[in-house]
């Protein structure tokens, strides 16, 4: 039996508040949530979507999805760290891996230049103008000021960091 007792982070509670509008491609493709998915079901989801029955998905908080059904989560790959300094990940649908942002400061300016996590894994979205959301914007700048940077280098600096992430997810598929 899964417990889930993990403390929902107040920056994403004030994204989950926020109405986002994918608008045909020209906003944002997320939709955050207002809690974590329950333990439960992030291990079948995770089951599912790797085919391997033998997983859990305990280093995932899944906290959001695109309008595909591609999860937004936090992997804990930094022991010993805040769930805020975790790294922000993306797992589409259609197989698609990523590391969005190296965590949650990067994740609300990647938000607030436009990107959701599906476009910030994208390779034909790269390059792309930003799209400066205005409520998103003042949520990163309440809660991570320090960290203001352009989408861009939000998921550069997440993929150089983590450049194995879509490969070690690979491997535990079946």
């Amino acid at each position: 039996m899964f417990t889930d007792d993990r403390q929902f982070p107040a920056p994403l509670a004030a994204v989950a508040a926020v109405a986002l509008d994918y608008d045909d491609g020209a906003g944002v493709d997320f939709e955050p949530y207002a809690a974590f998915l329950p333990a439960e079901e992030t291990a079948e989801w995770f089951r599912a979507w790797t085919g391997n029955r033998e997983l859990n998905g305990d280093a995932f908080r899944v906290f959001g999805q695109d309008g595909a059904g591609g999860y937004t989560a936090f992997w804990l790959a930094r022991q010993n760290r805040a769930l805020a300094d975790q790294p922000i990940v993306f797992l589409g649908s259609e197989g698609e891996t990523g590391v969005v942002a190296r965590d949650l400061g990067g994740f609300l300016w990647l938000l607030a230049d436009g990107f959701g996590p599906c476009e910030a894994v994208d390779p034909q979205e790269h390059g792309r103008a930003a799209r400066p959301h205005q409520e998103l914007a003042a949520i990163a700048e309440q809660f991570a000021p320090d960290q203001r940077q352009p989408a861009a280098a939000v998921t550069e600096l997440a993929t150089r960091e983590f450049p194995d992430f879509e490969n070690s997810i690979m491997q535990l598929c079946r």
